[in-house]
């Protein structure tokens, strides 16, 4: 296994390589652009010197230096977008950087995905800003993101389909270059996450134009006029003013189909060009050998007719873009004239799509899936201290050496574990503010989730049996919804037991139970809803500052555990080892701090 500082030396060497490569296309650039200026001011210049010379020399000294610059052009543009290629793969390698050392506000933090009402993911910090799917997500595509977000929102549950997905992650986590290259490809597109739903549109709309035999045969029939009257002409049967008497027919008739050509190509031109992007993604999965069944199933799906998704999407990306070419009027009225050649565009797209738009929606699915894996891939490659826990089938059991939270700086995180190794069990948390029962409850939640997910978890062991995680919302008063905070965290108990109830496996975290309410009648529901929950045998964890819950082990001695976060009161200041000890608190810190910043505290 590679050790961080190792990691770290790679991206800094992709770093170095990328700035020497990129100094050298901006050179390249540079003298290019000189050349085509020479060979550009050489042609014209050569045009009216030799223009009474003769076809030859007219040819060498014009035609052959603008031919020329016209394939310059089209180097000058490879080596332009070789040249963002690189300016954007120093970014991400920079970002990694930056991300290891636990600043990764330059990735996406998925805040449309917060939902408070959320099983357990408003709880857990899963998304928003400096969120757990912000520390993961490198997805470069949207499919890749709703992917990625999807997996976070509802995690697995059955050992084969978390194992299968650990298998895959391993696999990518060992591949760099093809992870960068498919995150390089995806944020080279400067379009709209919009695009993409709406080319699956696009691709599930009925034809126009092919569905009318006569627009069929019409390219076919003036090309046939054309060449005949052309033709004609040459051979002395028809004076020359006909082929151009009918060229300018067929090109006032071609602007007939003009205005919805024009339609297609604004709704649909720039945001086909994302294909280019996915053609890219899917030429280089094609290439790479998957070894897991879940890559190889993925690999399958990139299929089509009697060739790649690759060369199928690209030949869509390269119709769509010779379409663009309508833009320049001359061309155009040109080839409109002699073969109706939009109209003829615009059924070769419209062929592509019959035969392949059944396929397109789940090409881009894949490859968004593909992106969803390099994230959590990713994630694995830069914590190789973190570790893939050992799932298990046959009945509930948490067990777990040393876990801490994966945004937790890696130097002062204290780590603390857990043993749940029976059904009912719970395990109840007591200990002073800011003592850390909150954060070990996410970090016991976070590492469950990662676990449930297929990733790998910062733990020394861990082993898990994946039932369903609901842990405690952060309740509050609603007053759009005229609803209290007590009633809104009774509302999500009640959700609970009838979860129990319906038969579901859960595996519960809870956060200072009915906060809502006094504390006799807090003391009182805490008690019966521990209970309830022991005999609906389901599992979990309460953190309470309550300590008289702590005499519940009295009628459960073998199915809870009390565990403790002590505050130290040394030299008459307040410490924290937030070390996990067995027992319940001794030490409270309210009055204390109170009396420190010099609230007066009235002794009975």
């Amino acid at each position: 296994m590679e050790k961080l500082e190792n990691i770290i030396s790679t991206y800094q060497q992709i770093i170095q390589e990328s700035e020497q490569a990129l100094q050298r296309a901006r050179k390249r650039i540079y003298y290019i652009s000189l050349l085509r200026l020479v060979l550009f001011v050489e042609a014209i210049a050569a045009a009216f010197i030799f223009w009474s010379d003769g076809w030859l020399s007219l040819f060498v000294f014009a035609i052959l230096p603008f031919i020329s610059f016209i394939w310059l052009v089209k180097r000058h543009n490879l080596w332009f977008y070789r040249k963002d290629y690189l300016k954007k793969k120093i970014e991400i390698n920079e970002q990694e950087l930056r991300a290891i050392q636990y600043d990764f506000s330059d990735f996406d933090s998925g805040n449309e995905y917060i939902d408070p009402a959320h099983l357990y993911t408003y709880d857990l910090d899963v998304f928003g800003d400096y969120s757990l799917f912000q520390y993961i997500n490198r997805t470069s595509t949207p499919v890749g993101k709703q992917h990625l977000a999807d997996w976070f929102n509802a995690h697995l549950e059955l050992k084969e389909s978390i194992e299968q997905r650990q298998e895959a992650i391993r696999e990518l986590s060992t591949d760099l270059e093809y992870r960068q290259q498919i995150r390089l490809f995806g944020l080279l597109y400067k379009g709209k996450p919009a695009d993409t739903n709406e080319i699956r549109e696009w691709a599930g709309s009925p034809s126009y134009y092919r569905k009318h035999t006569l627009l069929r045969i019409i390219p076919t029939v003036v090309s046939i006029i054309n060449l005949i009257c052309i033709g004609s002409a040459i051979v002395g049967i028809l004076p020359a003013t006909v082929p151009g008497g009918v060229f300018f027919c067929f090109v006032i008739f071609s602007s007939i189909f003009s205005k919805g050509i024009t339609k297609l190509q604004a709704t649909y031109g720039k945001k086909l060009q994302i294909l280019s992007t996915y053609a890219d993604q899917i030429l280089l999965t094609e290439k790479k050998e998957m070894n897991s069944p879940v890559l190889q199933q993925l690999k399958t799906e990139l299929t089509s007719q009697n060739q790649t998704a690759s060369q199928a999407v690209r030949q869509l990306s390269k119709l769509m873009n010779a379409l663009d070419q309508r833009s320049n009027l001359l061309m155009s009225t040109i080839l409109n004239g002699l073969i109706f050649w939009e109209l003829r565009q615009v059924m070769r797209i419209e062929k592509w799509k019959e035969t392949h738009a059944s396929d397109l929606p789940r090409w881009i699915e894949t490859i968004g899936e593909i992106d969803a894996y390099c994230s959590l891939a990713t994630f694995t490659y830069n914590h190789p201290d973190y570790i893939f826990p050992k799932i298990s089938s046959q009945s509930f059991h948490l067990r777990a050496e040393a876990l801490g939270h994966p945004l937790m700086n890696r130097n002062k995180c204290v780590r603390n574990g857990i043993d749940i190794d029976k059904r009912p069990f719970f395990i109840i948390i007591t200990g002073a503010n800011m003592a850390g029962k909150s954060t070990y409850l996410r970090t016991v939640g976070i590492n469950y989730l990662l676990a449930c997910i297929g990733a790998p978890v910062w733990a020394k062991q861990m082993e898990i049996y994946p039932a369903r995680l609901v842990t405690s919302p952060r309740t509050s008063d609603s007053l759009t919804d005229n609803e209290s905070y007590f009633f809104a965290e009774l509302k999500r108990l009640k959700l609970i037991i009838d979860k129990l109830e319906a038969g579901e496996e859960l595996f519960i975290i809870l956060d200072e139970i009915l906060k809502g309410t006094n504390s006799m009648d807090k003391q009182k529901g805490s008690f019966a809803l521990i209970k309830q929950f022991m005999n609906m045998n389901t599992n979990g964890i309460i953190a309470t500052h309550d300590l008289l819950l702590g005499t519940l082990i009295e009628s459960f001695p073998q199915n809870i555990r009390n565990y403790c976060f002590e505050a130290d009161i040394t030299n008459n200041e307040l410490t924290f080892s937030y070390q996990m000890r067995n027992g319940v608190a001794q030490n409270m810190n309210a009055c204390f701090l109170m009396k420190k910043m010099g609230i007066a505290v009235i002794d009975d």
